[in-house]
């Protein structure tokens, strides 16, 4: 169960909380003044912490604003002289809750509850976000990696559209990532959309949506990727391969910020940064009458080139690091260790498929090795299916 701290000066009300905090089978630490309760604090990451406000020398409230400085953990502050204006200064100071002595036993088992629960929940999206950054993280400390990171910091915050370049498996989408992490968006959708992947009939019902009975399949109202990324960021992935209809519409949205769904009739605004990318040569499928000219100037206000493997060799040592850690996380498997000479080996390769070959490629040796991966390894299970 969960491990709760009880501040108050009056040794009754200790015991008293501790006895019911411990009947509902929670470890419970005591401390009768905030002295005490800030170094305990410290040493010890509390579920929820019981806090009395009139105490002698520092009281309650002080020790509320000292917590918030260095620990995130619900506080229920408790107080026999409860008014309005204290629990509203309480709750703007960062408590969660604020009780009245003697307090309803109910009450208190209910708040108690309801704090540990939202303290666990605020753990596991703080795991999850640390999981989600570690795996859209761009691995690499080459000078064309470093060039490109400072690139998306100086980018990220503003309202501009950016058009990816790269070859395939070179992380194209770790960069339009990283730009909406790094954005005022942050909180807001990232949706991406996969051009290659969608019929071509079907990209404008995806990006624009469509009303009900405006396609035989259209069984009931849809919105699309441009509604639904509204105030956050549309990635729009391999746009060279989207249809010149779907392009025109793509444009006509980013010149009025707003969308006709399928079938429609009824224009709604929209508000979506949207960062594009690529695989193709743009410049020269303009010319042969594949993209719209117009599109691309809307698109490339910032141009952004992912530099291939092969041309930053250097970053396979840190790449194969962080993807032993990675997958061997993501299968429950213990890390296995990759000799030098292995990785000497590694980056003698062209690597093709860039970053996302080299991801395989570890993933197959984790699964094939055991004890650590040598040289011998990689001639074995690498080299013979290299293109």
């Amino acid at each position: 169960m969960a491990q709760i701290l009880v501040v108050d000066d009056e040794s009754s009300i200790r015991r008293t909380l501790k006895d019911i905090l411990e009947f509902e089978k929670h470890t419970v630490d005591l401390a009768a003044n905030g002295m005490d309760a800030l170094e305990m604090a410290k040493e010890v990451n509390y579920d929820a912490i019981l806090l009395d406000i009139k105490m002698p020398e520092m009281d309650g409230m002080e020790v509320l604003e000292k917590l918030m400085l260095f620990r995130e953990v619900p506080v229920i502050m408790i107080s026999g002289h409860g008014t309005i204006e204290t629990a509203v200064e309480a709750i703007k100071k960062g408590a969660y809750d604020f009780i009245v002595k003697p307090p309803d036993l109910n009450r208190l088992l209910t708040t108690v509850r309801n704090a540990i629960e939202r303290n666990d929940l605020v753990s596991q999206t703080k795991m999850l976000k640390q999981e989600l950054e570690k795996k859209y993280e761009i691995v690499g400390e080459s000078e064309n990696i470093l060039t490109l990171k400072q690139m998306i910091s100086q980018v990220a915050p503003t309202t501009a559209r950016v058009l990816i370049q790269g070859e395939n498996g070179t992380g194209k989408e770790l960069v339009a990532r990283q730009i909406h992490e790094q954005s005022t968006r942050v909180k807001s959708p990232f949706i991406e959309v996969n051009c290659a992947a969608i019929p071509s009939e079907l990209i404008e019902s995806q990006l624009f949506g469509h009303e009900k009975g405006s396609f035989t399949s259209a069984h009931k109202q849809r919105k699309g990727d441009f509604e639904l990324a509204h105030g956050g960021t549309l990635f729009l992935d391999e746009i060279g391969d989207m249809s010149l209809s779907a392009q025109a519409k793509v444009l006509r949205a980013l010149q009025e910020n707003k969308i006709v769904r399928v079938g429609g009739e009824k224009e709604i605004p929209v508000d979506v940064r949207v960062i594009a990318a690529t695989n193709k040569n743009i410049r020269k499928q303009i010319k042969e009458n594949k993209f719209r000219e117009d599109l691309y100037h809307r698109l490339s206000v910032i141009v952004m080139e992912v530099p291939p493997l092969r041309e930053r060799k250097s970053d396979i040592q840190l790449l194969v690091n962080h993807f032993i850690e990675t997958i061997s996380a993501a299968q429950g498997r213990p890390e296995i260790p990759i000799t030098e000479e292995a990785v000497r080996k590694l980056s003698d390769f062209n690597w093709s498929g860039n970053v996302r070959e080299l991801h395989n490629v570890v993933e197959r040796l984790l699964i094939l090795c055991s004890g650590e991966i040598t040289k011998a390894d990689i001639e074995r299970f690498v080299e013979p299916l290299m293109l």
